[in-house]
């Protein structure tokens, strides 16, 4: 990968991580055997990433002694120290003379597997100045998160931890950026962090864009998070979630399914989850399946909601299923109506248009953003309109107990969405 430098940040003292470091530095806590930072490395070379700098601070020279420079593995590694610890960003700052014209940057303690070649055709692309890797997670409220712009663009920043009865979309920071040289010259100089100096302070001045992916990334700070990703390699999980790889999707109907049918529910305050929603979500989030909410939003068009708005009871579901440790990886709604004359309708989203359900607008965008396989995928839905959208995509179909399922073409039934859920991954041993 040409004018590309991947920076490790390893300097850490991953006190967390006491009980089974046995003295170890963070980055060198094996998985399965191997170190946090060999995994690491063995993506960038599986992507042609051969320049590597390694950050070292705690215990630096144990890094050094079981790493090397890299000859083992084809990779040119060099080091830099930290005399005083400088924070995710003071390091980058001081060494921009050395770095090339993109830096790709690790956090040391995040086990990964993605992509790197399209994340880095994609921040170049797009010219933007940094590129943030982000996701949802099963625990947003104490995660950083980012506000985005229907284009990608980065408009705000929360870090942790938030206030209480502050909705937000379950967008996190996952730690693995790209930036141009001339975004590291503006990082400020000395001690600071991503999250909470560098981003929000530059999110307003500059192209900072998210990289939303499903792929995994996982930081392995603690010894629980050791355990699962210990698991999940073995599993091969990890592999499978490259996005090289084509996923199965869940696509979830929202109203009547992960909350309270109101009738072209406006009014936040009237969102609430349904008994065993967030149950049946964790059990997708815990498979291969993604989950993704595919809904008619048709309160744009009457004009009972704006966007704006919307998003707002989006922000309220991702927080109410964060906090049950449950999380959306996609949402896609359609703001259209084709009929005319409600009072107060909004004439630029009265048309006849290819999403709106029963129609597959929204499944076929979701495939392409997210190389979904229709053969194995499912939509979950309470009306007759959710399962023949379903079926029109070729998706095995199921239908939760409501008066508006009438025809009852459905190729299942449950009575919510958890036991949906257990149906689909009991399934997999039969279909």
């Amino acid at each position: 990968m040409q004018n590309v430098r991947a920076v490790i940040l390893a300097g850490g003292k991953g006190t967390r991580l006491a009980e089974i470091s046995n003295g170890l530095p963070k980055p060198l806590v094996p998985i399965n055997s191997e170190p946090i930072l060999k995994h690491q490395l063995n993506v960038l070379r599986r992507y042609g990433l051969r320049d590597v700098t390694i950050v070292i601070h705690h215990l630096g020279e144990a890094i050094r002694r079981r790493i090397g420079n890299g000859d083992e593995m084809g990779l040119r590694i060099t080091y830099y120290e930290e005399i005083v610890p400088l924070g995710t960003t003071g390091a980058l700052y001081d060494m921009q003379g050395s770095l090339a014209e993109h830096t790709l940057v690790l956090y040391g303690d995040v086990m990964f597997d993605m992509d790197l070649a399209r994340f880095m055709r994609v921040h170049q692309q797009s010219g933007a100045d940094i590129t943030v890797c982000a996701h949802p997670n099963d625990h947003p409220h104490d995660s950083d998160l980012l506000a985005l712009a229907s284009d990608g663009r980065v408009t705000k920043v929360y870090p942790k931890p938030h206030a209480p009865d502050e909705w937000l979309r379950n967008m996190v920071n996952a730690g693995i950026y790209a930036a141009k040289k001339s975004a590291i010259a503006a990082f400020p100089k000395g001690k600071a962090d991503f999250g909470r100096d560098v981003l929000p302070g530059l999110a307003g001045e500059m192209n900072v864009r998210a990289y939303v992916t499903a792929e995994y990334i996982k930081d392995v700070g603690t010894p629980e998070r050791v355990k699962e990703a210990e698991r999940d390699l073995r599993s091969g999980k990890i592999a499978r979630l490259n996005r090289q790889n084509s996923r199965p999707a869940v696509f979830l109907d929202r109203d009547g399914v992960i909350n309270e049918e109101t009738g072209h529910l406006y009014n936040i305050e009237y969102f609430r989850l349904l008994p065993g929603a967030a149950e049946g979500i964790k059990l997708l989030n815990a498979s291969d399946y993604l989950a993704i909410v595919a809904t008619n939003q048709p309160v744009i068009a009457r004009g009972q909601l704006t966007e704006e708005g919307l998003g707002k009871i989006f922000a309220k579901m991702d927080t109410l299923l964060g906090r049950e440790g449950a999380r959306l990886d996609a949402v896609y709604y359609c703001p259209h109506h084709p009929d005319k004359g409600f009072p107060g309708e909004n004439a630029a989203y009265k048309t006849d248009c290819d999403c709106r359900k029963p129609r597959t607008g929204m499944i076929t965008a979701a495939t392409r953003d997210w190389n979904i396989d229709l053969k194995t995928s499912w939509f979950i839905g309470d009306s007759d309109r959710d399962i023949e959208c379903g079926r029109n995509a070729g998706l095995r179909t199921i239908a939760i107990k409501s008066p508006r399922i009438k025809e009852r073409r459905a190729d299942f039934e449950c009575a919510g969405l958890a036991q949906a859920a257990g149906l689909i991954l009991a399934g997999d041993r039969w279909t």
